[in-house]
């Protein structure tokens, strides 16, 4: 395999950025109940440290992967590097709670900027046949920083407190920043001289729609949220119809209702993250609140699971370059919905030899399913809609961690009556966990469908 050093440095770029975003994703995620004591926040109010985050990006994922194909991946990839690392300035020094859930949202829209070019910029410098290998690294990347960030993040909380999570992304910006504008070049022959306008009407009703689903999930069981609920859906029913109908969508459904590939394909991993994501938000509150270990030794366990991805996702990118990625994609969901069914067992004896090695199973499984679906993805549809296919693949992983949040939102809400997670009893709080697991692995075996049944991937 023989690369240039443009090649080189374009795959490193992206490796790294990939790297930030689920850095600091993780290493929240180990420092909340800091963070939760620091702002004195009740448990549905903390969640929404992680989901305004994740809400920026899913808002912003698919205008973002159209307005790359049509403007420029590599202008709107600068964009979002410089946005994400003026934001980890200012959540760094937040003043309450609110200010740092604000602060969240807009560190989302420049990892949404990022997020949805970056396996463009990829796929675009490389051949068909190095595609699966590239992607597997940068999903390796991913992975490293799933892997260092609970174990980075609790050495900084417990040392210097959570904010320094905040600055080290700030300074990692920095030096990206730079990088990114000596190495990553200019945008060059775009498929119009003249972009085409995108009609944002339906994106209206998206943003609506996500919005009020995800706001009413944190104030049920009140009739309030089941209304916001309905109305969220209805709204997202009036998204997808209103982009059928527009001559200018920002996401084309005939992408879905005659790709069968790639609408399969990205279904499979909207169930896979939706089912996956909350595992490190609700272990990390397991190990310190029912385990009482510190955030470094909770660190230290949660690592095992990322680091299988890191080491198996380049594994299976290349196998997936030789043979067909739904077997390789299926055996990996097939792994993570038994390895979700063994979580809600846990208890407050339970084994953390057990318990590393479900995340090592769940780790490989991940790794198998992820990089060969992306390639998938990223194979079944042309070069004019590389930017698309990202934003859209991109939109279905975030929109899954969202739903993975809202279950575990939901439950909270249901069973916490407004305490926080540190005064809730334990018994409570691993009824709300068991609950969690067991819907994650009902919701994961519909993926299993999805991922075998997507079809034939035919190689350029």
């Amino acid at each position: 395999m023989s690369w240039t050093s443009k090649q080189f440095s374009i795959l490193s770029l992206v490796a790294i950025t990939s790297f930030m975003g689920t850095f600091l994703i993780s290493s929240i995620n180990i420092a909340l109940p800091s963070i939760e004591k620091s702002f004195e926040l009740d448990a549905v109010t903390l969640s929404w440290v992680v989901t305004a985050f994740l809400l920026s990006m899913a808002l912003l994922l698919l205008p973002a992967g159209r307005w790359g194909d049509l403007t420029g991946i590599r202008r709107l990839f600068k964009t979002g590097v410089i946005l994400f690392t003026l934001s980890s300035v200012l959540c760094a020094l937040s003043p309450s709670g609110l200010w740092l859930i604000g602060f969240r949202f807009v560190q989302g829209a420049g990892a949404a900027f990022t997020s949805t070019t970056g396996p463009a910029i990829l796929v675009s410098a490389f051949p068909p046949r190095q595609r699966g290998s590239v992607l597997g690294m940068s999903v390796s990347a991913v992975y490293l920083g799933l892997a260092f960030g609970p174990f980075v993040g609790g050495i900084l909380t417990q040392s210097l407190g959570w904010r320094s999570i905040f600055y080290v992304s700030a300074l990692l910006g920095i030096g990206l920043t730079i990088i990114t504008h000596l190495f990553l070049g200019k945008d060059m022959g775009l498929p119009d001289t003249t972009p085409k306008k995108v009609n944002l009407k339906g994106l209206f009703y998206y943003t609506i729609g996500l919005t009020t689903l995800l706001y009413g999930s944190s104030t049920i069981p009140r009739l309030s949220g089941w209304l916001l609920i309905t109305a969220g859906f209805l709204a997202l029913l009036v998204f997808w119809k209103t982009e059928a109908k527009n001559p200018n969508p920002v996401i084309p459904t005939t992408l879905f209702t005659k790709n069968r590939l790639f609408a399969f394909s990205n279904l499979a991993a909207l169930i896979n993250y939706s089912a996956t994501f909350a595992i490190v938000f609700l272990l990390s509150l397991y190990l310190q609140k029912i385990q009482n270990m510190s955030p470094r030794q909770a660190g230290m366990i949660l690592v095992a699971q990322p680091l299988m991805m890191a080491f198996f996702s380049p594994v299976a990118g290349h196998l997936s370059d030789k043979i067909q990625p739904r077997l390789l994609a299926t055996l990996g969901m097939t792994m993570c919905t038994l390895g979700l069914a063994a979580l809600s067992f846990l208890g407050p004896v339970t084994s953390i030899a057990f318990l590393v090695f479900l995340l090592v199973w769940m780790g490989l499984g991940f790794a198998f399913f992820s990089s060969p679906n992306m390639n998938t993805i990223m194979s079944s549809v042309d070069k004019t809609k590389y930017g698309l296919a990202s934003g859209t693949a991109a939109t279905m992983r975030v929109v899954g961690q969202i739903a993975s949040m809202t279950i575990v939102t939901s439950l909270f809400a249901l069973l916490f009556n407004g305490k926080s997670v540190e005064t809730i009893g334990s018994s409570t709080f691993l009824t709300a966990m068991r609950y969690g697991f067991l819907t994650f692995s009902i919701i994961s075996m519909a993926g299993i469908y999805f991922s075998y049944n997507r079809g034939t991937m035919k190689r350029e």
